[in-house]
């Protein structure tokens, strides 16, 4: 799969550098969205993007958008899907513009059209439980009756853009991001989310406790379901992230866009493992493909090993 196959030309959300910042993130809706910034001569000159104006560089809503401009990394046409995907995940931004040799503008590359299109690839077809346990990043949890300074407190330290909230029998609340609480220091947004409350004002908002913040709409799954069904719920229902809870309701993790991205990232480097089958039934082939992606994490611990041949 090539970038001009997917690549987006219509429908950009494309800004002018002389709006107020809290009219800009007005279109956006997560810490991973951007909005393209274009001068007066059509010209792409950056983008701007809620993680990177109101988290790591707390501009105030006033700004003019010319102010805060961040500047992605650089997508060519020749580069790979897996490129792409490193990108997204490093740079932390789920829309990043793709340009020509010249640095002409020619249009998008967003994670969730990547994910449309490999939706039903056997990279995906792996129980969610098998992929937790090799998952590096542990399932972060928040009281509802926390306060709001301790989230974000959570949100810095461990560099993530969610929260799983539980009650004190530690069964599932809801879901708190991070973009909805910073978001409440700048001026309000156009459109109204889910999780959004009337009447709390941004001088005391840290003090009130996460249940007031907290999204009560969460996607879910158990352990035993595949990645690909959680994938198929992340495209359907438009929702970044699932919520894997056992049969008590407890979470025991959280599967977002990207763990998919790094999934898609990391299948390029598993070219020195062979996989022939033949004569296998549906079910046979899912219970492999399984197997093979287990056994593809594990051999990426071996920078020596030239090959591996598998045959079913």
């Amino acid at each position: 799969m090539s970038l001009p196959n997917i690549l987006k030309v219509k429908n950009i959300i494309r800004i002018s550098p002389d709006i107020p910042l809290s009219k800009a993130l007005s279109h956006l809706s997560s810490s991973h969205d951007a909005a393209f910034v274009f001068n007066d001569d059509e010209k792409y000159i950056g983008i701007i993007n809620p993680y990177y104006c109101l988290i790591k560089s707390s501009h105030p809503g006033n700004s003019k958008v010319e102010n805060c401009l961040y500047h992605p990394p650089r997508i060519r046409e020749a580069d790979s899907v897996a490129k792409v995907a490193q990108h997204m995940i490093d740079s932390k931004i789920h829309y990043l513009p793709v340009l020509s040799d010249k640095n002409a503008f020619l249009g998008i590359v967003s994670a969730r059209h990547i994910l449309t299109i490999l939706q039903n690839s056997k990279l995906f077809n792996i129980k969610i439980n098998e992929y937790l346990k090799i998952k590096k990043n542990p399932l972060i949890t928040v009281y509802e009756d926390d306060l709001v300074t301790e989230a974000m407190k959570t949100f810095k330290s461990r560099k993530i853009s969610k929260l799983v909230v539980i009650n004190r029998n530690m069964r599932l609340k809801g879901i708190v991001a991070q973009y909805d609480l910073i978001n409440y220091l700048v001026s309000p947004r156009q459109k109204k989310h889910k999780g959004d409350k009337k009447g709390i004002r941004s001088e005391s908002f840290k003090h009130n406790r996460i249940t007031n913040f907290t999204q009560n709409y969460v996607l879910t799954l158990t352990p035993d379901n595949l990645l690909k069904d959680a994938l198929d719920m992340i495209l359907e229902k438009e929702i970044g992230s699932v919520v894997i809870i056992d049969k008590d309701n407890h979470p025991v993790g959280i599967i977002t866009t990207r763990d998919f991205l790094r999934l898609i990232n990391q299948a390029s480097k598993f070219e020195k493992i062979e996989e022939i089958t033949n004569n296998l039934s549906y079910e046979s082939s899912r219970i492999i493909s399984g197997f093979f992606n287990n056994l593809a994490f594990w051999v990426k611990r071996f920078p020596k090993l030239s090959k591996f041949k598998l045959f079913f």
